[in-house]
């Protein structure tokens, strides 16, 4: 299996990874090996795509008249 040696690691980030593997229950080179397989296989996400699904969705709720909402809100409020 290869291995691998980490130089120059920033006190801050050491810091925190360590402060990972403690809450996960893991050993400081588990946690390295989660948090990197976690950046390196997970799923690219088109930004634009999402984008347009997310208009053609909004796009077929019902309209909302805001000066209603506030009246109903207030109905039955001194």
């Amino acid at each position: 299996m290869p291995t691998l040696t980490l130089k120059n690691l920033n006190p801050e980030l050491h810091a925190r990874l360590k402060a990972l593997a403690e809450r996960n229950r893991r050993s400081l080179n588990s946690e390295i090996l989660m948090q990197l397989e976690i950046a390196v296989f997970a799923p690219r996400i088109d930004a634009a795509r999402h984008a347009r699904d997310l208009e053609a969705f909004v796009s077929t709720l019902p309209s909302v008249e805001h000066a209603a909402i506030g009246r109903y809100k207030r109905k039955g409020r001194a």
